[in-house]
């Protein structure tokens, strides 16, 4: 940028501010002009955040500049070699506008009448009946993650805590974790992709099919921490995903389905109303 366009800028967004500040706006300082068409530091003025550094604030005035500038020149270009009938837009306004008025209605009707309460049996027999189309892609645990530094590490009280799996030894397990784990997170009762809890653990598991159809634990260290990871359940990719696993997806496509549905009752009950008000008359276009 040359120096009599920082000048310039700058000047600009100096009026700016101080019109920001004194909450008034000087409707008539143009900034740019293309033809007929002018930009106007009132146009600039929400475009430009309070308390913003200045040099900042030059960047995006001049970025503002430019790209009006673009559009007017292209606006401008696209007038100039469009036929009248191709620059006539008026009905595909009225089209757009019809069709936004619409959405916004039935989402207002949805938002207000609609039920979007599901319970757990309807979930469970969506589930039932749809179990082909909850096949896994990855593997799935339950469990127990936690890391503790090396030096107050204890791994065989961490692997009798691990392998019990009662109410009282997790809460002794908790309270270990407390005062000495660096992290400690219990997804007993929720379903993790096994591939994210590896990625805190500094080891390298090849098949973790095999892994996990053998082992109950997952172990690892380095020169700073302990790592261990208590497998409570498990699911492998291609096997059916459990139920509180798509528990979720379910629930979206029952709302979904019951959306359609209550949209198209409205559009039929709208048509009954109109033929019971004579709203509309339907011709006979062969008389």
């Amino acid at each position: 940028m040359n120096l009599k366009k920082i000048i310039y800028i700058s000047s600009v967004l100096l009026i700016l501010i101080a019109c920001n500040n004194n909450n008034t706006e000087e409707k008539g300082k143009a900034l740019a002009r293309v033809s007929d068409k002018y930009l106007y530091l009132s146009d600039l003025e929400d475009f430009i955040p309070d308390k913003i550094n200045p040099s900042d604030s030059i960047l995006m005035a001049e970025d503002y500049i430019k790209k009006w500038i673009q559009k007017e020149l292209l606006i401008q270009k696209a007038e100039e070699n469009l036929s009248n009938d191709q620059k006539n837009v008026s009905k595909e306004l009225e089209e757009y506008r019809n069709s936004l008025i619409i959405y916004k209605y039935k989402n207002e009707l949805v938002a207000q009448k609609m039920d979007t309460t599901v319970s757990d049996s309807e979930i469970k027999d969506y589930y039932n009946n749809n179990t082909g189309n909850f096949i896994l892609n990855r593997n799935i645990v339950k469990g127990i993650y936690l890391k503790i530094p090396v030096e107050v590490a204890n791994p065989e009280q961490l692997k009798l805590y691990c392998g019990n799996e009662s109410d009282e030894n997790f809460r002794d397990l908790k309270e270990y974790c407390l005062q000495y784990a660096k992290a400690f997170d219990s997804f007993n009762d929720l379903w993790i992709d096994f591939d994210y809890i590896i990625n805190f653990i500094p080891t390298e598991i090849t098949d973790q099919k095999r892994f996990l159809e053998r082992n109950t634990m997952l172990e690892a260290s380095d020169s700073d921490y302990y790592y261990m990871v208590c497998i409570r359940d498990y699911r492998l990719a291609g096997q059916t995903a459990p139920v509180d696993y798509v528990g979720g997806q379910i629930k979206n496509l029952i709302l979904n389905r019951r959306k359609l549905t209550f949209l198209k009752n409205v559009e039929q009950d709208i048509y009954n109303e109109g033929i019971r008000n004579n709203k509309f008359n339907i011709y006979d276009v062969e008389k």
